[in-house]
């Protein structure tokens, strides 16, 4: 049980940091949008550069969190074959 809490702990950990990096990545879509608007060309290089970094941030936390999720369901299982 101790370790499917564990693994529980360490699945919220990066659920949040999901959460923060999908907001931070439409706020900078925002930026972008506006440095369009106003054809900021330099600044909307650097906030494109961003997003993109941000977007293979995103998809490798989100891999992360879908291998941690198999964990948590093998660690449950396991749980309940012992009870």
């Amino acid at each position: 049980m101790e370790n499917f809490n564990s693994l529980v702990s360490e699945q919220m950990k990066t659920m949040e940091k999901l959460l923060y990096l999908q907001s931070e990545l439409e706020r900078c879509q925002e930026i972008e949008e506006e440095l369009k608007a106003i054809q900021q060309e330099t600044e909307l290089e650097s906030v494109q550069y961003e997003i993109a970094r941000m977007k293979e941030e995103l998809k490798e936390i989100h891999r992360v969190f879908e291998e941690q999720t198999e964990e948590v369901i093998r660690s449950y299982q396991e749980i309940n074959v012992t009870v």
